[in-house]
């Protein structure tokens, strides 16, 4: 048995490896929001300076006007994420309830093949997939960043079927006998137990079509159908040098949103994950 001193000491360890390990992660995000409140002059100032001469709350707003259609791409953005949340939520909840408590033949065997598609890189699909949105006209539209949402995703479809299989089949089961379709087991019983798997499919997309870079950079062309991260690529690149305080500033408007979502939903987060693959 461990004395109560050597406990204490171990706890203490702990608790420093943890703070040590959260500074890490906080600096970048403190260091922006302190350039984003700098005169342009000490952006780039040796040594660097953490703490403004002055706070230029100023910045923010415009940073704003100088990205010319900031709100055009938070809609745009905003847009995007509502469709593709529902779509990932929809099809992967029924994917999964197909894969964990509806038994047919070759059930687990197909299941393999869906996760083995996790296995591939985007790169590899990503000119077949753009040929074929072109061939029907889909270039230059929103619609290749969210239609495919509704087709389930391998991952979605594992973390949800893990968490299905946690819940009692006697639920199904009693349900079945009290005269409920598959459809109305599904929606009524198992969804409503499922809340907290549901949020996290839900949130990693959000996360996930917010800061996407590469897939609107591929199939959108006019300036105004752009999102906030490709918007703020070419807030980078305009002009001949760059406001860092400005492009500071645009990033923490943009990042500041899924740290909020974040913060009020991290109950469901890890309850989520920590009731999620119980069984295989």
């Amino acid at each position: 048995m461990k004395s109560d001193a050597a406990r204490k000491t171990q706890t203490i360890c702990l608790y420093v490896l943890l703070v040590l390990g959260a500074a890490m992660f906080l600096a970048p995000f403190l260091w922006m929001v302190s350039t984003s409140l700098k005169p342009l002059n000490e952006t780039m100032s040796i040594p660097p300076r953490w703490i403004p001469s002055e706070f230029l709350w100023e910045n923010y707003p415009e940073a704003i006007d100088e990205m010319r259609f900031f709100w055009r791409y938070l809609g745009n953005t905003l847009f995007l994420c509502v469709m593709t949340v529902i779509g990932t939520v929809c099809s992967s909840a029924v994917a999964a309830y197909g894969f964990s408590r509806i038994e047919w033949r070759g059930r687990d065997k197909v299941f393999i093949l869906v996760l083995a598609t996790m296995m591939i890189p985007f790169p590899v699909v990503m000119v077949p997939i753009y040929t074929l949105f072109k061939i029907i006209g889909w270039t230059g539209t929103f619609k290749p960043l969210w239609v495919p949402t509704f087709f389930a995703g391998a991952f979605n479809v594992f973390l949800l079927r893990q968490f299905f299989l946690t819940l009692p089949k006697e639920l199904s089961e009693a349900a079945r006998i009290d005269g409920c379709n598959e459809f109305q087991i599904f929606w009524h019983v198992i969804m409503p137990l499922a809340r907290p798997a549901i949020i996290v499919v839900a949130l990693f997309q959000f996360m996930a079509t917010w800061n996407d870079f590469i897939g609107p950079l591929i199939y959108l062309n006019d300036q105004q159908d752009m999102t906030l991260a490709l918007g703020l690529q070419s807030y980078q690149s305009q002009g001949g040098g760059t406001s860092w305080n400005y492009l500071m500033a645009a990033s923490t408007l943009i990042v500041l949103p899924v740290i909020v979502l974040y913060f009020f939903c991290q109950r469901y987060f890890v309850e989520g994950i920590a009731t999620t693959g119980g069984k295989g």
